[in-house]
């Protein structure tokens, strides 16, 4: 098959969905499919690139990726954090991937097979539905997350920049604002819906955020699970008991408002104060890693802030730990969620602490993979690593964690899958 893929994320950047795409293709690509990826210059996750990519990956440059697909780079706007400038860069990186992409397949001979989507980045689906209608060619909907959801829900700090949110307003302005949100997170929801009643297919990482489209009349809506490749991750060892005192907690991931991470710091500092020997690094970035460190600070707590790594270097940080914790809010769409990071730490088989619910706290408790917490309880956080601390063998490795990934999370399962999914679509056309 000839497949194009249209996302906002890809190699060399490196994060979830870059990582996901890369494996996927890999596979495809050796199978004998051939893969063109339309995507922006590299400029994630800091909103712009650097002089040496954009050397390297210019504008309109096509490229030959690492797997043997062809990569067809698209224009970006400079961005920020904030969610008005990061939707800016994606409509303007889409409507720049329509222009090209209709010139280079001009010619009905050359056309792709099938269209896949991916999103966040929602204006990359519009492109997706206006490319595959006018090539007559069937279109995969990929919704890698509860996306809009996931910035629906969580109010208008989510929506409006803060300057708009944090400025003092009158109160007839407020509720106008209000009210403007409230209208255009009910325009969104309606149209991302549209365009996915409108593709051939529309693909979930999740079982649950499957049903919820189901129930909203998408069909057919099939499941393609984040995952890792069990060949790239080496299973870990159990500490002997001379290796170290305290107890060693990781976090390796975003720090951004969606993982409420300052529970952790606040457990380590009740810890540290009761005389408990516990150590914390907060490995990442994100938009909370500056208050988190101040947190840390101020409660005295025993707790590194670090930045991002690249992942070559994450093998140690898994071999440092006692227990590695993942951890999201208590917001509805997090029931549907399971973030990638979790497969990767289970492939590891180290001890999890699992702040979560949903689906992924369903994940952690059918691999035996470790210990589930109500997202947002400081108190159970603190009663969990006080207990581990005090009896080490409870956060032993785990080989039930990787059998798990082995059966329905590892990169070769996945892309059989996918595939799967893409031919049948394809032999509908």
């Amino acid at each position: 098959m000839r497949i194009l893929l249209l996302t906002h994320y890809y190699a060399p950047e490196f994060g979830a969905p870059q990582r996901r795409w890369s494996a996927l293709i890999e596979r495809f690509e050796a199978a004998g499919h051939r893969v063109t990826v339309a995507t922006p210059v590299p400029h994630y996750p800091g909103g712009r690139p650097t002089r040496a990519q954009l050397r390297t990956h210019p504008v309109g440059a096509v490229e030959r990726g690492r797997h043997g697909e062809t990569v067809l780079r698209t224009a970006y706007l400079p961005h920020r954090a904030d969610i008005t400038s990061r939707t800016a860069d994606h409509l303007v990186s889409a409507l720049d991937a329509l222009r090209r992409l209709r010139r280079r397949f001009s010619r009905p001979g050359t056309r792709p097979d099938v269209v896949v989507a991916t999103a966040p980045a929602i204006p990359t689906l519009l492109v997706g539905r206006t490319l595959a209608a006018l090539w007559g060619v069937p279109l995969v909907v990929e919704m890698r997350d509860a996306w809009p959801d996931l910035v629906t829900h969580v109010g208008p700090v989510g929506a409006l920049p803060a300057e708009a949110v944090h400025a003092p307003q009158p109160g007839a302005l407020r509720r106008s604002l209000r009210w403007a949100v409230a209208l255009a997170k009910g325009q969104v929801h309606a149209q991302v819906t549209s365009w996915q009643s409108g593709a051939q297919a529309v693909v979930t990482t999740t079982d649950r955020f499957a049903d919820v489209l189901e129930e909203r009349g998408v069909s057919p809506v099939e499941v393609v699970r984040n995952g890792t490749d069990l060949a790239k991750v080496t299973p870990q060892r159990d500490h002997l008991e001379s290796d170290h005192t305290a107890l060693r907690c990781l976090y390796l991931g975003n720090m951004g408002r969606s993982q409420g991470l300052d529970i952790v710091v606040r457990a380590a500092a009740q810890l540290h104060e009761e005389g408990v020997p516990v150590q914390v690094k907060m490995i990442g970035h994100g938009i909370e890693a500056p208050a988190l460190a101040a947190l840390a600070e101020e409660l005295d707590a025993p707790v590194e802030v670090l930045p991002r790594i690249p992942h070559r270097e994450v093998g140690a940080h898994y071999r440092w730990a006692d227990t590695v914790v993942v951890s999201l809010r208590d917001w509805a769409p997090f029931q549907w969620t399971v973030p990638s990071k979790l497969y990767e730490m289970l492939a590891t088989g180290r001890h999890i602490t699992a702040l979560l619910d949903g689906e992924a706290a369903d994940v952690v408790r059918a691999a035996d993979a470790g210990d589930v917490l109500p997202p947002g309880d400081v108190d159970a956080l603190t009663a969990l690593w006080r207990e581990l601390a005090a009896d080490r063998d409870r956060a032993g490795v785990r080989a039930s964690g990787r059998a798990w990934v082995g059966e329905h999370a590892d990169d070769d399962v996945l892309a059989r899958r996918y595939l799967e999914i893409l031919i049948g679509v394809a032999a509908l056309d």
